[in-house]
Formats: structure tokens, sequence, C-alpha cells
């Protein structure tokens, strides 16, 4: 079997797989701390730190996305020991959700389902409306580009019964009892409460994990890069998109394979 060369300047396999788990941590970060959209030199900085700290220059990296991209065979080999690094086990995210139930947290049980169960940012969870959910799918738009979340029968079935019950007929479905929109310092300080009673660590549950879950779980049924990147927007990655392309309906069907709605 024929090997392709690696030239000089491109990251060895294990070095590309520690980046890419890094840059994923990376993500969490800056979408913990709301820079997904409209802080290009903020998320540039992040992401400048990162590859400071694991020794890798711009120009390596321009190189291996480049080689990486062009070698999809090799890649597609790597991304599934990265999401075995991350730290989103499905046995906490069971155990988050029936803690919420316990604790009669219906609302926060929804959030976590939703964000898991669609890949959707903590950030995007604006767009998850009841109008949107009657669809079966949501809508997100920054800088111009759009993407398609879509939102899986189970989900839409407990997303329809809470807005019904909690009275709210149009508009964003996760609201305080004000009627503002969660934000993630409401949803991480719920979280972390949550987490100390479910006896999962906080550091495991970090929102942003819950698309690393979303991630994994996908990647494991369909084992390919680029219609992930699609479905999660991830930027970073966007060049390996190009080698296949799909409808939503497609998308569609294989998440509502994944079963992440409990």
């Amino acid at each position: 079997m024929l090997v392709a060369c690696r030239p000089k300047g491109v990251l060895s396999v294990q070095e590309m797989e520690d980046l890419l788990y890094e840059l994923h941590i990376t993500d969490g970060v800056i979408d913990q701390a709301g820079l997904v959209y409209g802080h290009d030199e903020e998320q540039r900085a992040y992401y400048a730190v990162t590859m400071q700290k694991m020794g890798i220059t711009q120009e390596e990296f321009d190189s291996s996305i480049v080689w990486y991209t062009h070698h999809p065979q090799t890649f597609n080999k790597i991304y599934p020991k990265v999401m075995k690094r991350l730290e989103d086990k499905k046995a906490e995210y069971t155990a988050l959700l029936r803690t919420a139930e316990q604790k009669k947290n219906e609302r926060l049980s929804l959030v976590v389902q939703t964000i898991c169960g669609t890949g959707i940012r903590v950030s995007e969870l604006q767009s998850i409306t009841v109008e949107a959910v009657r669809k079966g799918e949501a809508i997100v738009s920054c800088k111009g580009k759009t993407r398609k979340i879509f939102i899986v029968s189970a989900l839409r079935k407990k997303l329809l019964r809470y807005a019904t019950e909690q009275k709210i007929n149009s508009g964003i479905i996760f609201v305080t009892k004000s009627g503002k929109p969660l934000d993630r310092s409401n949803i991480w300080r719920e979280m972390k409460s949550l987490c100390e009673q479910a006896g999962v660590s906080p550091q495991k549950v970090f929102p942003h994990n819950l698309r690393h879950l979303f991630a994994r779980t996908f990647y494991g049924i369909e084992k390919d890069i680029a219609k992930l990147a699609d479905i999660l927007g991830h930027s970073n990655i966007n060049t390996t998109r190009i080698y296949i392309i799909t409808t939503g309906a497609e998308h569609q069907r294989r998440m509502e394979n994944m079963r992440l709605i409990i």
C-alpha cells in the first residue's frame, strides 16, 4: 500500500492530532468568552497563543492544513483520535439529564439536549425559536454567511411541549423568568450547579464540550469530516467541504439516527 510522503514543514500525524485537540479546546474557550462572532482579532490571538504553546508557526500550520486537506484519507484517520481525547462522554451527559429531571429543571435539561442534539453553539441558542422548531430547522446568520441547524423530531416534540407549558407562543424558547434570552453566564452557572448535584466534573461539561459530544457521535456514524464541518459551521476546516456535497435532508436523516434526545 502506498503511503503519502509528507514534505518538510508539514506536521506529523501525531503533531496534527495534538494541534486539532488543542484547537477544539481553544474553540470552547472562545465560545465561552462570547467571541464567536465579530471578534476576529481576538480569536486569532487565542489561536496564536495555542500554536505558540505547541511550538508551531503559522507557516507550518498553513502548510499542514493544505497538505492534509489534499490527503483526506490520512486526515480522516486523525479526527476520531482527537474526538476520543475530548472529555465529553455520553455517560456524563446522560447523568446530567437525569439529575436535571430529578431536580425538576426542565429548561436546563432541554438546553443541554438542544446543544448536544444539534451541535449548536451556546451563543446561537437564541435562534431556537418556536417558529424554527415548528419548521424543524433554525437559520444562523453571521457576516453574510448562513447555515441551517436541524432540529430532530424527538427534540422538536420536547421543545414544543415545553413552549406550550410555559405559554411561549412565538419567539425565543429559552428565556429567563423576566422574558430575557438566556445567556452563557446563566447557562454555565446552572450547569456548574447541576454538575455538583450529578457528581460530574464541571470541566467535562463545559458547554462547548456538548458540541464535542455531538461531533463525536455524528462522526462515529458518518466518518466524514466535511459533513461534520458543514453542520458545526467550523470555519477552520472549511476546505475539507470540497470533497463532498450533500443536501440538508441527508444531514437531517443522519442526525435523526444519532438518538441524543433522551
